[in-house]
């Protein structure tokens, strides 16, 4: 089975984002459910700043969804399989 350079790259592009160890702090972070920035900063003793811009990353890849609540936006797990692939890798 041929898979084509396009579909490769989104594979490649998936684990780029998955390779920063911060990145993988705010997803275990958010493993026991949804999540706002303080809380996510309390859980991993990261700035704000490093925590926004990694939920961004992670939120435009698919990897995260965002809810807003009032003045808050919670974040959550968009598709709980992460878990498992990072347990096979």
């Amino acid at each position: 089975m041929q898979i084509s350079p396009d579909a490769l790259a989104q594979v490649a592009d998936y684990f780029k984002v998955l390779s920063e160890v911060s990145r993988l702090q705010v997803l275990c972070s958010l493993k026991s459910g949804s999540k706002n920035v303080s809380d996510i900063m309390a859980a991993t003793g990261l700035g704000q700043a490093n925590v926004s811009k990694h939920l961004k990353i992670l939120t435009q890849a698919g990897i995260l969804s965002r809810k807003p609540s009032g003045v808050s936006v919670y974040y959550e797990i968009a598709d709980p399989i992460i878990f498992e692939l990072c347990e096979l890798a």
